[in-house]
């Protein structure tokens, strides 16, 4: 009589969860134990950690934070704002009248193909989409529900009394899923790993060496411990920051531009006045 076909993971898996772990760190054990057992792979394995971990995270925990945000203002005329349109390379808007806490609607790029036409009676007001507004304790596990139920791409981010904090994406929880999702305009795809933009600024990739940045920028930043400038970065903070943080190093001021729960992708360097190199 043949032997009985293997079971499959998914039934290897079910039969080690039947030790019924008593909390979140032996569940995660036990994952980390099937992994082992070549159940699943490391990939597998990171989404499985990732969606635990949106469980448990907010919005203010990945929402890109009010001072970051790209948006519109609702009297700025077309031919002024495409510009950053294009710079940006984002496919939704938040308009604005008169301040950033005064949100007014979505404004998708796409929609500007109109006024690309020649329509005469373009008017970017009638193009808004609803604006949807949640609070910075929102669930990811739940947002990621109403963005698929409603087909919402983007929400705003409200602080407790009202005001702007930020802005989340479906895209942005996402990620904390599978990991960084990129696209055809997405910096990390460019051959530079060192792009200066129109403020004077720097879009430094977290994989650039060290000594490749000193020369471009003629710093002096030690690669005697780490060799890239993501690890430089980790380093000062002590732990994986978000995206928005910001750390001084020597004579430069590193914000995080991208990062996911694993790594750090971009950063955006600024030269530190008051700093000095180490």
């Amino acid at each position: 009589m043949d032997d009985p076909p293997n079971p499959g993971w998914l039934e290897r898996v079910r039969a080690l969860l039947l030790r019924e772990p008593g909390d979140r760190e032996q569940l995660i054990a036990l994952l980390h134990s099937a992994f082992e057992r070549n159940l699943f792979d490391s990939d597998a394995l990171s989404m499985i950690e990732g969606v635990i971990q949106v469980s448990e995270m907010q919005a203010r925990d990945i929402m890109v934070p009010r001072s970051q945000m790209s948006v519109i203002d609702i009297s700025e005329t077309p031919d002024k704002f495409i510009p950053q349109v294009i710079e940006t390379a984002h496919s939704r808007f938040p308009v604005t009248e008169n301040d950033k806490n005064n949100v007014i609607g979505i404004l998708l790029a796409k929609d500007l193909l109109r006024f690309y036409a020649g329509e005469e009676e373009f008017d970017v007001r009638d193009m808004l989409r609803p604006v949807v507004f949640i609070p910075e304790s929102k669930r990811l596990n739940v947002l990621l529900k109403d963005f698929r139920s409603n087909r919402n791409h983007i929400a705003i981010v409200v602080d407790e009394y009202g005001g702007v904090a930020g802005l989340v994406t479906i895209e942005d929880v996402l990620e904390q899923i599978v990991g960084e999702i990129e696209d055809e305009h997405d910096f990390d795809e460019a051959e530079d790993n060192i792009v200066q933009d129109s403020n004077g600024h720097y879009r430094v990739k977290a994989v650039t060496e060290i000594a490749d940045f000193n020369e471009r920028l003629g710093a002096e930043l030690s690669d005697v411990e780490y060799d890239t400038m993501g690890g430089l970065v980790l380093h000062e903070f002590g732990r994986l920051p978000k995206r928005g943080e910001s750390v001084a190093v020597g004579a430069f001021l590193f914000t995080v531009l991208r990062a996911d729960s694993r790594r750090l992708y971009t950063l955006l360097v600024e030269k530190n006045s008051g700093g000095a190199e180490q």
